[in-house]
């Protein structure tokens, strides 16, 4: 059975609760923090480096132009961590220490055009297949396990997703102009939910979280409300931001800010 969430959002606008800041200073493109407060900062010269929770230097990757721009990082395994160079179809697979323990090519599991790839909880890897408009698994190796249907079948839309993640038993797929699509391990559909509009969408424990008109946005699935909370001076919608369990993290052009949140 299929569920349609139509949603509302609070009147009430609260602040986000933040505490201490720390920032490392830098020219940076791009960056990923895990979920034990490591965090992988892209320069624009295109070294990757990794800082600890106390954002202090643990290790630099110097390997990243050899295939082209890196797209991508998914870290939610803070053991593994993907690296994914969409230009080349290739994904590397980064151990705790940056070295790299595997190399899969999405166009030997006849992959040939994908924006989104993310980790999947029983270390297997998530692909939308653009070309096919199909979310794939894939194993560690790259060999395929299965796929959806054609979600333009399934749908009656085409897509143009943004975001691609594993959370609380389901994968999401997200497309700012229709809205959030859960699936469940075997590739069946169970739910739409009509958060339109956002950006840097992603899980954060049992909750969704975005950025939408300025303002981070709350959503926990099975509920009906939207929470606004206003995003605090100096910090929009143009920069990139990461939330954790523990901190929200900004890049912008002076480098990269970690907020707690209070207790």
């Amino acid at each position: 059975m299929i569920l349609f969430c139509c949603l509302h959002a609070s009147k009430a606008q609260e602040k986000i609760p933040l505490g201490s800041s720390r920032n490392i200073k830098g020219d940076f493109s791009y960056f990923m923090p895990d979920h034990l407060g490591n965090l992988f900062a892209l320069g624009r010269t295109g070294q990757l480096k990794k800082y600890n929770a106390n954002l202090d230097s643990m290790g630099v990757f110097n390997d990243v132009r050899r295939y082209g721009k890196l797209h991508s990082i998914s870290a939610d395994n803070a053991l593994r961590c993907l690296l994914y160079f969409k230009e080349y179809k290739i994904i590397l697979v980064l151990d705790r220490l940056m070295q790299v323990v595997n190399k899969i090519d999405l166009r030997k599991a006849g992959i040939f055009q994908s924006p989104l790839v993310a980790q999947g909880y029983d270390n297997s890897i998530w692909v939308f297949d653009e070309q096919e408009s199909k979310i794939k698994k894939i194993d560690a190796n790259g060999k395929p396990l299965f796929e959806t249907a054609d979600l333009r079948v399934v749908l009656g839309e085409s897509l143009s997703p943004s975001a691609l993640f594993d959370a609380g038993g389901f994968v999401y797929l997200y497309d700012a102009s229709h809205g959030l699509y859960a699936f469940d391990y075997y590739g069946a559909m169970k739910n739409k939910i009509t958060l339109l509009g956002w950006k840097w969408i992603q899980p954060v424990g049992n909750t969704i979280v975005g950025i939408k008109n300025g303002k981070m946005m709350t959503y926990v699935p099975g509920e009906i409300d939207i929470k606004e909370f206003a995003l605090p001076s100096g910090i929009s919608s143009h920069h990139q931001i990461q939330f954790r369990p523990d901190a929200m993290y900004v890049l912008d052009s002076a480098g990269i800010s970690r907020f707690e949140w209070n207790k």
